[in-house]
């Protein structure tokens, strides 16, 4: 199926490595102009030698910025060319119990998680509605439902995402622009393998018995019982992305496995 997107450009936060790279692949695979973007600029470079070496032909660039520094944002911002399609990913987790969650840490999880959408999203809004097209996704994640009790402040700026994303798209009425919101759930990203790694040599089992146990005591809803795998959650986006999919806006989408028991 050709997804229309030889003629855009897409920036994707955190795209060094996991759901970000894996959703800058699928976009280049289609034909899109690629910016990659990451922490360091060693990391990023990588990641563009790779994505070139993958999909042969690609156009890849990259920009470095940490999103928990406001300096390094506004040097991105001011480099960042006109684009098509952002994909605001970038994102951090820690595991930690609610009354051991200071402040300090309260105000970083939001800094990064959303003011990064919110920053990027208000530099590039303007000129997608001025031409008429243009898609905003935030990935979101499936803990912004199901809030994880070990990590309350995450699910709180991944639902806070949703918020922003549905916001927006009130205000694209009329316009060929949209705004949704993908939320994954367990996914085999990078930090996930290293955790279920680690806790298996704890735990002295394999990684396939620490993945049915996390499923069964920690996920017992999911019905793919599974992770997904990070081209799972790409293929969705980079669907999202395109212009075939004009009817969906201001739309929350699943990609859990089926862990949210709602039908709505």
């Amino acid at each position: 199926m050709d997804l229309q997107l030889n003629d855009k450009t897409a920036f994707i936060s955190g795209s060094t490595a996991g759901i970000g790279y894996a959703i800058a692949k699928g976009l280049a695979k289609e034909g899109a102009k690629i910016i990659l973007n990451g922490r360091a600029q060693q990391n990023v470079d990588e990641a563009v030698r790779q994505l070139k070496a993958e999909v042969p032909g690609a156009n890849v660039t990259g920009i470095p910025a940490d999103f928990a520094k406001e300096a390094e944002v506004a040097a991105l911002l001011k480099q960042l060319p006109e684009i098509d399609i952002l994909i605001n990913n970038v994102g951090i987790f820690e595991p930690k119990p609610f009354t051991e969650i200071p402040d300090e840490d309260w105000f970083n999880i939001f800094n990064v998680n959303v003011m990064s959408g919110v920053r990027l999203s208000r530099h590039v809004f303007p000129s997608l509605l001025r031409k008429g097209w243009g898609r905003i996704i935030f990935i979101s994640s499936e803990s912004a439902v199901f809030i994880p009790s070990e990590m309350i402040h995450y699910g709180m700026t991944k639902t806070a995402q949703i918020a922003i994303s549905r916001g927006m798209a009130e205000l694209t009425k009329g316009t060929g622009v949209t705004v949704n919101t993908v939320l994954p759930g367990p996914t085999k990203s990078r930090g996930v393998v290293d955790f279920v790694a680690d806790l298996a040599r704890q735990e002295n089992k394999s990684i396939e018995e620490i993945e049915q146990l996390f499923f069964k005591e920690f996920r017992p809803t999911s019905l793919i019982e599974r992770f997904a795998s990070i081209d799972e959650i790409a293929n969705m986006v980079t669907y999202i992305s395109s212009p075939l999919s004009s009817a969906t806006n201001g739309a929350t989408l699943r990609a859990e496995g089926g862990l949210i028991k709602s039908a709505f």
